[in-house]
């Protein structure tokens, strides 16, 4: 499969009485396709599925299945974990999916040569294309370019979510042969990561402004970089202000406040976000807006 464009990682929305709020999903998950998202992600960290039961997570599934069938886009779930025989077996059951976001290995830290064997050993039996996150502030295991390389020219990998905090020199030797299969995962550095030759995003922030950040992938791709770098300077203080609390906290503060979703609930470990932070958002976003 080719990806291109812009993902956006669906929170999960509650409401007053703890439940998933599935037609609130519903409706934001049509909302961000009407914007020009090419696709969805389901149970991504921003989802909060490590504190969905099963029943719930399959609810979650099902929902944003049916909306992509319908509207004829993308759908991502997030799958898998450390343990690489159970991992195999999960993304073997995948049905209804177009492809999974597997998160390298978190915390055991085996090594490039380990996270290879790792997804080579996935990518034979997945039922579905795999999409690689690479989060190393959060697993502990950083990847050098070369590695990246290697895992993209597997068979049965589609890509990879690449959310190294930030660009550094690793960043630039990915990108220079092209930027096929590399999606930006760190929002406030997605401009540059486009620019560099990213094919698109995985965003957490395109949940408020998914137009723009489309319009920003589309700026750079047409070589329209005076357009791009306006744009991009004030998506990624959007972005910053989303993620000044514990991702995705401030996003259900705004979504809430727009009226989108329900509450701003989420569940703990995460609390809510502080109300000065969601009306730095609101404040930013309505900028855009205007």
């Amino acid at each position: 499969m080719e990806l291109q464009g812009i993902y956006v990682p669906l929170i999960t929305p509650f409401d007053e009485d703890g439940a998933i709020a599935t037609e609130a999903l519903e409706r934001l998950a049509h909302s961000v396709l009407d914007q020009g998202a090419a696709g969805l992600v389901a149970l991504g960290t921003t989802g909060e599925p490590a504190t969905l039961d099963e029943d719930e997570r399959r609810a979650v599934t099902e929902v944003c299945a049916r909306v992509c069938r319908e509207r004829g886009a993308t759908l991502i779930v997030g799958a898998g974990g450390n343990d690489t025989r159970r991992s195999a077996e999960q993304l073997a059951a995948l049905t209804g999916v177009d492809a999974a976001l597997v998160t390298v290995p978190a915390f055991t830290r085996p090594g490039e040569a380990g996270v290879l064997a790792h997804f080579e050993y996935l990518a034979e039996r997945s039922a579905v294309p795999l999409v690689i996150y690479h989060i190393p502030y959060r697993t502990g295991q950083a990847l050098g370019a070369a590695t990246l390389r290697r895992l993209l020219s597997l068979p049965g990998i589609a890509g990879v979510k690449y959310a190294a905090g930030g660009i550094d020199e690793s960043t630039v030797e990915l990108l220079a042969g092209g930027g096929g299969g590399v999606l930006g995962g760190d929002d406030t550095v997605i401009s540059p990561l486009l620019a560099l030759g990213a094919c698109g995003g995985i965003l957490a922030s395109a949940h408020l402004a998914t137009e723009r950040f489309v319009e920003l992938a589309d700026a750079w791709r047409k070589g329209d970089a005076v357009r791009a770098r306006e744009l991009g300077a004030r998506l990624a203080a959007l972005s910053a202000a989303c993620f000044a609390e514990p991702n995705p906290t401030v996003t259900k503060g705004v979504l809430h406040a727009r009226g989108v979703i329900p509450t701003p609930a989420v569940r703990l470990p995460l609390l809510p976000a502080d109300e000065v932070s969601v009306a730095r958002a609101l404040e930013l976003l309505a900028a855009l807006d205007d």
